[in-house]
């Protein structure tokens, strides 16, 4: 790693000619070393220090970064080049670096562990490699500092870093001319003579990733396949290259009709062929025939690293997780489309819940412990395209097991070729959107939108338009801080809102207000605020496709012109055919959830009368669970608040409930619950724009315009009686229910809930 030295430690902006000089010296190292097959890589610079950041702002020192990192590109094109960060300054932003590196000083295994997992998740897709690891002999002793890096060589490694590099060959070290004396970071003493570490390091980096005594678990891998003939080859050849002892290969050919099932038996494997029956039923005829103790699924359209399971089976050994993810990354060569496709929202991601925990990990690289998998009942065999992933997932968090996620668990994963493959398939994850909400509602906001307590990593992410969310940078008192917060503020739900697939509803909504501006002229004031709607849309979608990172670099222009344009394009097609699938399947903002039936929307009062005393959490549960067996989404009062259960009847009106027990003594208690609708604050300001709207063009005797708009008020005046009348109906019939050893009495009951009430009693 040819480190290229200019005066990082002081101010070296404050003059333009300083400036000038040192992208000058950063060409003339790279110019002397340029082809050497000695050299791995150029740094461009070595820990700025954090007040010299702070000083300027990071803005522009990742500028000036990139300004440097251009200037050796263009000595040594197809060179790499990188800059050496450290914790402090771990904030600085800087895509353009070939590779990641940092300088680590953690004297506990433990942390170095867990900063390392954070570091790979800043590093994206790119290689991690740790430019400085060591340990002071001078003050900790040779036979700390040879066990200290033998654990941290083998733990970088364990991470999925892609190197490291020791600190230092020998003691002898200077700074500004001045000899250090009074600390020995060396393999070797300042007379060239060897340390216990220097052992240590050459074991440790022989048996890198992992020890060779590692007793390693069979692994079952499925690729389920569908016509996937055009990648499947590739994908059967990276199987047959794994570095791993003990594994099976099962490939399930779901009823295809080209040539699917001939590849896989050439390359020898086992091949189950079925009728097609959709994905998830093909991933269960795969675990059913799997005799591993983990089993693996990885798509017909990906290739495995060769150390894929390898980096899977030894996170399954060192932890507790039932199911294990990895990055998926689009490979070089699929063509430009393909690339932007890499580059454009939708795509196979991984949700994080810390830097080691996942929430989600994506179907096209995922592994369990069979037995696990298993006792949920494999797959749900509905999900037949899209979503039996998510729904894995989130079974097996249901039952109170965890998932994890290996950096180092890499796939190559092919990206849709085409426009309109990429349509469908954004299209068909909107279908898979809508399932995945009947099943789990609670899980779904009141538009329909996922509301994942994780992080989201990978490729294609769209960032938030404008550009005006801003980074906190944790700092630290003074500018203090030797490490970045853990914590990270909420997206601005405003600037978010552009984002969302039902945007295009509101543009439409403003596009017939627009219009109607013909029968009354003052609703042409709603032009502007289509004009911006569109605007911020495409903004949104320009500044996401400025952030993409194409694996072939265009040479003209023209070319970068062509890719980002078709960026940005996918960014603004991609929610439009999920909205399409959603609403195609009834995904709809206006959709209704409950049981059958309406109840008049006013405050009601229950009383229940228990003979046996139950602790009013349990109490509280035991009805919540009653509610979600409806397939109801049911939501629990906050710290704040005076409700304890709400049921939602849809986006405009909720019923919420109300617990109050008292204790009469040998353990008999009296419940009471007060229950209530809840008008929307959102649908009360449409409600309210909408009678105004209509008063006012009544008054301009607009009677089109005027009946129009107040049609849309009635419409929503109904539209939300009926969605707190059917909440608080739901809430009312399962309050009523008869539990054991309860017996129940109730006011301001609707007749026809009281009269099924008595029957029960009689029966």
């Amino acid at each position: 790693m040819v480190g290229l030295p200019w005066e990082q430690h002081i101010a070296f902006l404050d003059d333009k000619k300083r400036a000038r000089a040192i992208e000058e010296r950063v060409r003339k190292g790279v110019r002397a070393c340029a082809g050497h097959p000695a050299v791995l890589c150029y740094a461009i610079g070595n820990e700025i220090p954090a007040s010299i950041v702070r000083w300027y702002g990071h803005g522009r020192v990742e500028q000036y970064l990139e300004r440097l990192y251009q200037a050796a590109k263009a000595e040594d094109p197809e060179g790499l080049v990188t800059y050496v960060n450290y914790p402090s300054t771990e904030y600085l932003q800087l895509p353009f670096v070939d590779l990641v590196c940092f300088n680590v000083y953690l004297e506990s295994q433990e942390n170095l562990a867990a900063y390392l997992a954070r570091l790979q998740n800043l590093a994206g897709n790119r290689p991690l490699v740790l430019a400085e690891i060591g340990l002071d002999s001078h003050r900790n002793g040779e036979d700390v500092q040879a066990r200290t890096l033998d654990w941290q060589i083998r733990t970088a490694f364990a991470a999925g870093c892609a190197g490291s590099f020791v600190f230092a060959w020998t003691d002898e070290w200077s700074r500004g001319g001045h000899d250090i004396e009074d600390w020995d970071f060396g393999i070797t003493t300042r007379a060239r003579q060897p340390k216990l570490a220097l052992a240590a390091v050459r074991e440790a980096y022989s048996e890198v990733p992992f020890s060779p005594d590692l007793s390693y678990p069979r692994i079952s891998v499925i690729v389920c396949s569908y016509n996937g003939q055009r990648t499947l080859h590739d994908c059967l050849d990276g199987l047959l290259q794994l570095d791993y002892p003990n594994f099976e290969v099962i490939v399930v050919d779901d009823g295809s009709t080209d040539q699917t099932a001939t590849i896989a038996r050439e390359h020898g494997f086992n091949v189950i062929s079925t009728e097609n029956r959709g994905l998830s039923q093909a991933r269960n005829t795969g675990l059913e025939a799997a005799t591993g103790e983990i089993v693996a699924y990885i798509d017909d359209d990906a290739r495995p690293d060769r150390q894929w399971l390898t980096y899977l089976a030894a996170t399954f050994l060192t932890t507790n997780h039932v199911g294990m993810g990895g990055p998926n990354i689009a490979p070089p060569g699929d063509g430009p489309i393909a690339d932007c496709v890499a580059n454009a929202p939708g795509g196979p991601i991984h949700v994080l819940l810390s830097d080691q925990e996942a929430e989600h990990i994506p179907g096209c690289n995922m592994a369990f412990r069979t037995s696990y998998l298993r006792a949920i009942g494999g797959f749900d065999p509905q999900f037949r395209i899209a979503g039996d992933d998510v729904d894995v997932c989130w079974r097996l968090q249901q039952r109170g097991w965890t998932l994890g996620f290996s950096p180092a668990a890499m796939v190559w994963h092919h990206r849709r070729n085409s426009v309109r493959t990429y349509w469908k398939q954004q299209k068909n994850y909107g279908k898979a959107e809508a399932l995945l909400e009947r099943k789990w509602p609670e899980k779904y906001n009141a538009l329909g939108h996922l509301r994942w307590a994780g992080r989201l990593y990978g490729g294609g992410l769209t960032i938030e338009p404008t550009g005006l969310y801003r980074r906190h940078i944790y700092q630290g008192t003074w500018g203090s801080a030797l490490f970045q917060s853990i914590y990270e503020p909420a997206p601005n739900t405003l600037l978010m809102l552009t984002l969302m697939p039902e945007w295009y509803l509101v543009i439409l909504a403003l596009a017939v207000l627009s219009l109607l501006g013909l029968l009354w002229p003052p609703l042409l004031l709603t032009l502007p605020l289509l004009v911006l709607a569109i605007g911020a849309l495409v903004v949104q979608a320009g500044l996401s496709a400025t952030h993409a990172s194409f694996t072939s670099a265009p040479q003209t222009r023209l070319a970068r012109l062509k890719l980002y344009s078709l960026t940005a394009l996918l960014h603004g097609l991609q929610p439009l055919a999920r909205l399409y699938g959603r609403l195609v399947y009834g995904l709809v903002p206006w959709r209704r959830r409950g049981v059958s039936g309406y109840v008049r929307p006013r405050p009601h009062t229950c009383t229940l009368w228990s003979e046996q005393w139950q602790d009013p959490i349990a109490r509280l549960q035991s009805f919540e669970a009653d509610l979600r067996s409806l397939d109801i989404c049911v939501r629990r009062g906050g710290d704040y608040d005076r409700w304890d259960l709400e049921v939602r009847g849809g986006i405009f009106g909720t019923a919420r409930t109300q617990m109050a027990i008292e204790e009469h003594g040998a353990g008999k208690q009296l419940v009471r619950f007060r229950s209530w609708p809840v008008c929307s604050s959102g649908g009360l300001m449409l409600l309210f724009l909408f009678a105004l709207l209509s008063s006012g063009a009544a008054l301009d005797r607009a009677w089109v315009a005027s009946v129009l708009l107040g049609g849309v008020a009635i419409l929503l005046t109904l539209r939300m009686f009926e969605e707190c009348a059917n909440a608080l109906m739901t809430l009312l019939r399962v309050l009523h229910q008869p539990k054991p050893a309860v017996h129940q009495r109730s006011s301001g009951l609707p007749g026809r809930l009281e009269v099924a009430r008595e029957r029960r009693v009689l029966k």
